[in-house]
């Protein structure tokens, strides 16, 4: 499995694609259904990513998705959702969600930087707006307001819940890159809070700024909770653990999960429950089990490949690898946000028997050992970078930035721009002897050749995006429609509908955003439906 700690700058096109994120959102409310035509393979989580987790006074728990932008209320004894708060009731892109003792509740929109709640009669208030970056927030015991920022800033803030004061500044210099993630109230009336990069939870004296060490030595700590015994836990997303700081000072592991969790929340019963941005999933942990309370899964499926039997995924936070016979996984990696080297996945085709990752959201292509999970090559620096596959002795790659399918050399410098002829170069597949690159803005499908030579083998389509080839028919989804078309000389023939993809939010963005792949295998073709949350396929 993927490991380490690499930490590697940000990027502004993470931040705009979160932002389109949050426009969209993935509810139920806009998926299409699919045509008769296709098969559900795949079904995908029920949450698109799950963050922060907070019981209410109701009972239920409430989970934040900043991917799904919306709070969905989980009955967890019925392992259901019972509503959500999305874009229409003014959740916009929310990572952590509070409580206070009234039965309010307030969450915080990361890339907005809107701190805002819904009181228990159903107000909506506007507590503060502290810029992109606003990420935990808790209560204290008396009922004031905490907030801090990470990954865009490192500010910790007092918030006035009724929006009538101006917030605090309690203190700026927790970073650099993050401050505090998942935070909570100690029962000795101190502030605590992990530093994602720095590998400890700190305590701060709210009222003076005063901080001190309370664990070290962590891999990379995202929450702590206490429980109703006043215990300290700490979840390690690198770890995939939920650790407690026992009263002699010691830590001991409580629960082992998989890698990529967020947030976790104590019941009153003391029940222990854990999210996951990676998959999607929560579950309910007792020991050394885990009870799926909403079962993980596909969560905003891009490209997709076939390698030794098994479909491979590119699902952003993750890599996953089905079995297509038994539809089970046969390996995940997960990524460790911001701090691992697998980093985050659009594309993937195979490299022999290696995989060829493209994330135009960290402007890198890799090459992944599937047998190790490890990162054995990683070009860093592209231009927006949309998907790639090997060509020759090089790397075709289609960058966003100039609008070119580029070739790079294994060493990962650059060697040549193969055609710049295009609009929105997006899915680039293998063809005869050359390449067949699907052109977004152009409606177009254009064979390229060795020697930079473009020649247009299909036009007047809308949006087309995966692309794949079988027996001489050209197979392609049409982004914007959800159409999927079998394409034979001059015939376009409609095969299935699935949802519609996701728009670019601006021109900084590759517009297929996370293009919906095709790959075909043994008589069928395989769909990604991104924003539904899962695998189709269809027989050809």
């Amino acid at each position: 499995m993927i490991g380490g700690e690499v930490v590697k700058p940000f990027n502004r096109y993470f931040f705009l694609t979160l932002g389109w994120l949050i426009l969209v959102g993935c509810s139920d409310k806009i998926v299409q259904s699919p045509a008769a035509e296709a098969e559900l393979f795949l079904s995908g989580a029920s949450i698109s990513g799950v963050n922060g987790i907070h019981f209410g006074p109701d009972g239920y728990l409430y989970a934040t998705s900043v991917i799904g932008s919306d709070i969905s209320v989980v009955d967890t004894a019925a392992k259901e959702i019972v509503r959500r708060y999305g874009t229409a009731e003014g959740v916009f892109g929310p990572d952590d969600v509070a409580f206070n003792k009234n039965g309010d509740f307030y969450w915080t929109s990361i890339l907005t930087g809107e701190v805002a709640g819904f009181s228990h009669d159903g107000i909506r208030v506007v507590a503060a707006n502290l810029g992109p970056g606003v990420n935990p927030i808790t209560f204290s015991d008396d009922g004031r307001l905490f907030v801090a920022q990470c990954f865009f800033g490192d500010g910790l803030y007092e918030v006035d819940p009724l929006g009538e004061k101006e917030p605090r500044s309690i203190r700026d210099d927790l970073g650099p890159g993050c401050g505090l993630n998942g935070m909570d109230w100690g029962p000795d009336n101190r502030l605590y809070g992990p530093r994602w990069f720095d590998n400890e939870v700190i305590s701060v004296d709210v009222d003076t700024g005063e901080s001190r060490v309370e664990v070290s030595g962590l891999q990379v700590p995202a929450a702590v909770k206490f429980n109703s015994a006043g215990e300290l836990h700490i979840l390690d997303t690198a770890a995939g653990t939920v650790l407690r700081r026992n009263t002699d000072g010691s830590v001991e592991v409580v629960a082992r999960l998989e890698t990529g969790l967020d947030n976790f929340a104590f019941d009153n019963e003391d029940n222990l429950f854990v999210s996951s941005y990676a998959d999607g999933s929560i579950v309910r942990v007792s020991g050394d089990s885990a009870e799926e309370v909403l079962p993980g899964g596909i969560s905003h499926p891009g490209g997709l490949t076939v390698l030794d039997e098994t479909l491979v995924v590119a699902d952003i936070q993750s890599l996953r690898a089905v079995d297509i016979a038994t539809r089970n996984d046969v390996w995940v990696l997960r990524n460790i946000f911001r701090s691992a080297p697998l980093g985050t996945t659009t594309s993937v085709s195979t490299d022999s028997g290696n995989l060829l990752l493209t994330s135009w959201l960290d402007n890198s292509v890799k090459v992944l050992d599937p047998k190790t999970g490890e990162i054995v090559k990683s070009i860093e620096g592209l231009g927006i970078p949309v998907s790639a596959v090997p060509f020759g002795e090089y790397y075709a790659v289609a960058l966003h930035a100039d609008s070119s399918v580029s070739l790079l050399n294994q060493d990962g410098s650059f060697h040549s721009v193969l055609s710049d002829d295009f609009e929105g170069p997006t899915h680039i597949v293998s063809f005869e002897d050359g390449l067949l690159v699907s052109d977004t803005t152009r409606g177009q499908i254009v064979r390229l050749t060795a020697s930079g030579e473009t020649q247009v083998v299909v036009d007047g389509l809308t949006s087309p995006e995966g692309l794949a080839v079988h027996n001489g028919t050209i197979y392609v989804f049409e982004g914007s429609t959800g159409k999927i078309k079998a394409v034979s000389g001059s015939n376009a023939t409609t095969i299935a509908t699935l949802s519609a993809g996701s728009p670019a939010a601006t021109s900084q963005q590759p517009p297929s955003m996370v293009f919906n792949g095709l790959v075909v295998h043994e008589g069928f073709l395989y769909a990604a439906d991104e924003m539904n949350r899962s695998i189709y396929r269809i027989a050809i």
